[in-house]
């Protein structure tokens, strides 16, 4: 393997297509209001898994940044969570694979390791209020006497827990349909 995935135009291509996988499904999940999905890490984690940790970092921070000067610039300091997603992803799949065990194994990491980071920049930037169908878990436990901390965190670990889970097994199938030639031809 190189370097640099930057030493590929199909590794560019491959990563782009991260960055797109992410800002398309995290967008049709925000207008259909899927509950407890955003889907807007498949990309990062895809990218991650066949191309390193380097490559699935740098996937998950620009897509943030792009979809922060698309929609909402408030999005852009939650690009901190994707390019944690996609170090750890990619140094997980480059020591153990990515089978079915470790795709599992990968998403319970996930669904807590991003809203630890996410957390505190919702609490920063939204006084932990997203817009989200979880804010009513987070209005109940505020009104229940919950810091605000726990009342942001319960709710997104809660979604993180279906959303990574999801988004790891979808990855996981995706990478037994793409043939090996395409995946071998990208790390060349």
């Amino acid at each position: 393997m190189n370097n640099s995935f930057f030493d590929t135009p199909k590794a560019m291509i491959f990563a782009s297509i991260g960055i797109t996988i992410n800002i398309v499904l995290g967008t049709i999940t925000q207008i259909i209001h899927l509950p407890l999905l955003f889907l807007d890490t498949i990309g990062t984690i895809l990218v991650s898994v066949v191309l390193g940790p380097l490559a699935g970092a740098l996937t998950g921070g620009l897509t943030n940044v792009i979809q922060g000067f698309i929609t909402n610039p408030k999005d852009i300091p939650f690009a901190l969570v994707n390019i944690a997603i996609g170090l750890i992803v990619g140094f997980i799949a480059k020591k153990q694979g990515f089978e079915l065990k470790t795709a599992v194994i990968t998403g319970l990491i996930l669904a807590v390791v991003a809203p630890l980071i996410g957390t505190p920049i919702a609490i920063f930037i939204y006084g932990g209020i997203t817009g989200s169908g979880t804010d009513l878990i987070f209005a109940w436990l505020r009104a229940t006497g919950s810091s605000i901390f726990t009342s942001t965190f319960i709710p997104r670990i809660t979604g993180n827990i279906i959303d990574k889970l999801a988004s790891c097994l979808l990855v996981y199938v995706l990478l037994k349909r793409i043939p090996s030639a395409l995946l071998k031809s990208l790390k060349a």
